[in-house]
């Protein structure tokens, strides 16, 4: 595993497929492999990222356009590139984040005429053209999906757990069209995206996830 030092390896892929349970997998084993081990989730890790998480995610917010939920999710990665991403991948250490820009081209690209081309251009200066080694994309059709409730702004909240959140409530056939363009991401980009069928036993999914990592050893 010490081909991975300094790598940056993102988990993608629709709600409740898994992404979480496969970083932490991961990082667990990394650890245990005695490699130094940074968990993220995009958006939010900084203070000023989980602010701007409990912004896109409230449901009170149905308000927001497109472009406006873009540039704020390119603002949270952009303080987290800054604050804590790019000074642990300049000491070794393995960076896992939970999300990243390849859920931006899945979740808003083709709405109100936004286009993959102008998130990505917006992207790059967020993460001042720092992109991932790999982006495993977890794939499982929007009908298999474990999707539990999980919105709340305070840990406190009475109501946590109950609410879905804002992205989480939009309809069936959205998020039928998030799962085709991530699978339409990895087709075109190869060298740069994996998927692995993420409806399978997580154990099964997680030496998959392994395997998948084997090619950074040989660029």
């Amino acid at each position: 595993m010490n081909h991975l030092r300094g790598k940056f390896i993102v988990f993608d892929g629709g709600e409740g497929c898994g992404k979480s349970t496969q970083a932490h997998l991961l990082k667990d084993r990394l650890e245990t492999a005695r490699l130094q081990v940074l968990l993220v989730r995009d958006p939010g890790t900084t203070r000023i990222g989980e602010q701007i998480r409990n912004i896109l995610l409230n449901p009170d917010h149905q308000e927001m356009g497109m472009r406006c939920e873009m540039l704020l999710y390119m603002a949270a990665r952009a303080q987290m590139m800054k604050e804590i991403v790019r000074p642990a991948l300049n000491e070794g250490k393995v960076v896992i984040s939970d999300r990243f820009i390849s859920s931006t081209l899945a979740y808003q690209a083709g709405h109100e005429g936004l286009t993959a081309k102008e998130i990505v251009a917006v992207g790059d200066i967020a993460v001042d053209h720092h992109w991932p080694d790999l982006t495993i994309i977890l794939d499982m059709s929007v009908e298999s999906a474990r999707v539990k409730p999980k919105f709340t702004l305070f840990p406190d909240d009475p109501d946590a757990g109950v609410e879905k959140d804002r992205i989480e409530q939009r309809p069936l056939e959205y998020h039928q069209q998030v799962r085709k363009k991530y699978l339409e991401q990895a087709k075109e980009r190869p060298s740069l995206y994996c998927v692995i069928d993420a409806d399978r036993a997580k154990d099964v999914v997680h030496q998959d996830v392994v395997e998948a990592l084997k090619v950074l050893g040989k660029r």
